[in-house]
């Protein structure tokens, strides 16, 4: 495996953290309680190369992502675990569906019937499971209208769908929306009402679940057969108010180098607009990241960095490939001192709450042209290079 790179800017993925976090969630679990990983996006920008295998050596159950070709793209890297496929999937991939044995979500009578005619044309069943619509608003069978919720009998019985699960998703499980949970509560409830009447009518379902990471860390009523573990694999809380239930590592940290320090005085502007105009002399470092990173360009002038343990202010505005950073403050900063844009030491949630986003943006927005340096024992494992990638 590659196990060299570049430092000029990278993200650290630490799979000894990825396999706590697992552990961690699933110490939280009543016995029985499967786990899904949720790994859309690229494992939300870890990569999936690497943090896939981690995860089903430390012990995950099922697989969850957006897309179809994500899927396939995960079942080459994993043969035997159900993945699960979150979103929309065009009814002419149903051949696709079926041959790599993944499993599809069904949200509404019309893409049911489409599907499952796709499904018998294509010479097969696709395995699937039933979304129903607690509150989200998104896709899925309105459990809320009894009309919608026929429907759903309906599909169930469509020739051309194998369903064996169903579930939901809880859009305020964090607590943003719901400060006491009492509405999450209320939508447990209600799927859970909803699974029964499905049942009573004959409809078996092998898997019911509706947990994602703060349902799972905070809402043990949600806890049926299998918990979708997503952000909080990552090392990154769901929401402040989780923190204290469960114990979760970091497992991105960005960092870059130092290209050029220079000293700049009163009067002299910094970067593009001229909006930082220096008040006093002041040290100023050049470091390698800008928004082609997915750094977000909305941190001008009031994000910061961590440079030898201490906090370095952005002047200006963030650049296309680098910014600038006030280290007036900070002794020994040269050309090539490394620098932590999140992470260890500065956690993601911070930053993103600088510019109004969430940190789940901020890991999923680092850029390809980013490695992603895989960790054990504190030593590189392998290097995934996307540019450098035939």
């Amino acid at each position: 495996m590659k196990t060299d790179f570049v430092k000029r800017i990278w993200a650290e993925v630490d799979l000894d953290a990825l396999t706590h976090n697992l552990h961690a969630l699933g110490q939280n679990l009543p016995d029985g309680v499967k786990m899904m990983a949720v790994v859309k996006a690229n494992a939300y920008g870890h990569g999936v190369e690497m943090a896939v295998p981690t995860l089903v050596a430390a012990g995950v159950d099922y697989l969850a992502v957006s897309s179809i070709s994500e899927a396939i793209q995960l079942r080459r890297i994993e043969a035997d675990l159900p993945i699960l496929i979150l979103g929309y999937t065009p009814p002419e991939c149903a051949d696709a569906l079926i041959e790599h044995r993944l499993t599809q979500a069904v949200y509404s009578l019309p893409y049911a019937e489409v599907l499952a005619k796709a499904a018998k044309e294509a010479g097969g069943n696709i395995l699937s499971h039933i979304k129903l619509d607690v509150g989200m608003g998104r896709i899925g069978f309105r459990a809320d209208d009894q009309n919608d919720m026929n429907n759903a009998v309906t599909a169930c019985g469509l020739a051309g769908l194998q369903i064996d699960g169903i579930f939901t998703h809880l859009p305020s499980a964090d607590f943003d929306g719901d400060p006491d949970g009492t509405i999450t509560t209320e939508q447990i409830q209600q799927f859970i009402k909803r699974v029964k009447e499905l049942e009573e009518k004959g409809i078996h379902f092998a898997i019911r679940h509706c947990c994602n990471s703060a349902g799972s860390i905070a809402h043990p009523a949600g806890h049926l057969d299998l918990a979708r573990e997503g952000i909080a694999l990552y090392g990154l809380y769901p929401s402040a108010d989780l923190q204290d239930n469960v114990d979760l590592h970091p497992v991105m940290t960005v960092k870059t180098v130092v290209s050029m320090v220079k000293t700049l005085q009163a009067g002299d502007s910094l970067s593009y607009g001229r909006t930082e105009i220096l008040k006093e002399t002041r040290t100023v470092a050049t470091v390698c990241i800008g928004y082609a990173d997915g750094y977000p360009r909305t941190l001008s002038g009031k994000g910061y960095m961590l440079i030898n343990g201490k906090k370095a202010p952005i002047l200006g505005r963030v650049c296309m490939d680098q910014l600038m950073l006030d280290v007036t403050h900070i002794p020994n900063v040269t050309m090539g001192t490394e620098v932590t844009v999140f992470g260890k030491g500065l956690p993601a949630g911070e930053i993103a709450s600088l510019c109004g986003t969430i940190h789940y943006e901020l890991v999923c927005a680092v850029g390809k042209r980013v490695p992603r340096v895989y960790l054990q024992n504190g030593a590189v494992v392998s290097v995934a290079d996307y540019l450098c990638e035939s």
